[in-house]
């Protein structure tokens, strides 16, 4: 009796363990700053980014916490922009997004998809600190 009391306790003991342990534990974020490369610019904050592309701009709601192999996936906006100019009451285009990537080390890889309409904007390779090569729409 003695004994199931004792394997009660341990099991107990890991249970708690597990329901109080770290949601992200073993992961690690997305350096803070600024990312860049051919079409983009990420500007990671501790609350999530701002992204800035040729023909769009768009945002990450949420902190970027990759998992132990630096992958994320998270969520946020896209909104699309065009050439000439824009009318005072011209609705943003904007549509929620989803974002995949992983961070190695000084080194992002950016999947952008729209979840509304399953469009692949695509995929990005960004430097950390390295300067975007924008050519916005005109």
């Amino acid at each position: 009796m003695q004994r199931i009391a004792c394997l009660i306790g341990v099991l107990g003991a890991i249970a708690i363990g597990i329901a109080c342990r770290n949601p992200v534990a073993g992961s690690d974020r997305v350096t803070i700053g600024t990312w860049g490369g051919p079409s983009i610019r990420l500007d990671v904050v501790s609350q999530g980014a701002t992204i800035e592309y040729d023909c769009a701009h768009g945002t990450i709601d949420e902190p970027l916490v990759t998992d132990r192999d630096g992958r994320f996936t998270l969520t946020g906006t896209h909104v699309r922009e065009h050439g000439g100019p824009i009318r005072q009451d011209e609705p943003p285009d904007r549509h929620p997004a989803r974002y995949q990537g992983q961070m190695s080390g000084d080194s992002l890889r950016l999947t952008v998809t729209l979840t509304d309409t399953q469009q692949d904007i695509g995929t990005f390779t960004l430097a950390r600190g390295v300067a975007a090569r924008l050519f916005k729409c005109l």
